[in-house]
């Protein structure tokens, strides 16, 4: 369910990308640092995503620098890492380890199991560090797989219940940003969850596993109909954003928010016309 929340790289600058590029670096280097190099493979763009926005809300010290990583051995990388770089690697891992159990449970993933094995001691020293996040993590991840387990019909539910996820990880303290900040994660969860849905359908409806919009499936132009569903939901998001202080790589947020989140609709679509 991540992966969607990524820059379109073509309409960004070269020092755009550079500095995009930076973050995810500085993420990876956090992972690394507070969780073994282990760690490191569960990286992703979305959590580069909330580095980015709360670097931009806040704005902290940076940490800048280049170092050759172990994907990178023989060349140097630029990073940029701050404390909210450590934030999010510690709430990467904990969504990591709920990902890789989730699979372990509905699929008997092996692989997952064994991943989760591997990231589980770290796992429950997040926990300690951030018992907010992650019980609010745990009991939506929860919510999802009754969901799930129920064949409930309503994307409604399952897409609440994955914005209740996002919304309390951009919350990373409580202040006067706080219910803008998870205005903000709701909305784009429930955009997430709903994006997720819609491009999986095919295969879920082939494989008989769950998706809200199953019983949709052939009685509507299911890319229209998505797009103007989705389309609302980013509405939504983009209007919290704008609500908040956010100057600093505010082009690059709008870039991911209004371009780089439809990048996996628009290849799905095109490989099935």
């Amino acid at each position: 369910m991540f992966g969607y929340v990524t820059a379109n790289l073509d309409q960004l600058s070269q020092e755009q990308r550079d500095r995009y590029k930076a973050f995810y670096c500085g993420l990876c280097r956090s992972l690394g640092q507070r969780h073994g190099l282990p760690a490191r493979f569960t990286l992703t763009y979305d959590m580069t995503f909330l580095v980015m926005f709360l670097t931009s809300l806040y704005e902290p010290y940076l940490l800048s620098g280049q170092e050759p990583c172990p994907g990178h051995p023989l060349s140097t990388r630029r990073f940029l890492q701050s404390d909210i770089s450590d934030y999010a690697a510690d709430m990467n891992i904990a969504l990591a380890y709920l990902n890789c159990m989730d699979d372990w449970h509905d699929d008997i993933n092996v692989a997952a199991l064994l991943s989760a094995q591997v990231l589980k001691s770290e796992y429950n020293r997040v926990c300690a560090a951030y018992p907010r996040q992650c019980g609010v993590i745990a009991e939506c991840m929860a919510r999802l797989k009754k969901i799930e387990d129920e064949r409930i019909q309503s994307p409604d539910a399952a897409s609440e219940a994955f914005g209740d996820l996002m919304a309390e990880l951009f919350v990373m303290k409580e202040d006067r940003w706080e219910a803008d900040l998870r205005t903000f994660g709701r909305a784009l969860g429930q955009f997430v969850y709903v994006m997720d849905a819609c491009i999986d359908l095919k295969y879920d409806k082939r494989y008989y596993k769950y998706n809200p919009f199953v019983y949709l499936y052939g009685r509507l132009d299911e890319q229209q109909r998505f797009r103007g569903i989705l389309e609302l939901l980013l509405a939504d998001c983009v209007r919290s954003f704008e609500r908040l202080p956010i100057v600093q790589d505010a082009d690059i947020i709008k870039n991911i928010l209004c371009s780089g989140v439809w990048a996996k609709f628009e290849q799905h679509y095109a490989a099935w016309h």
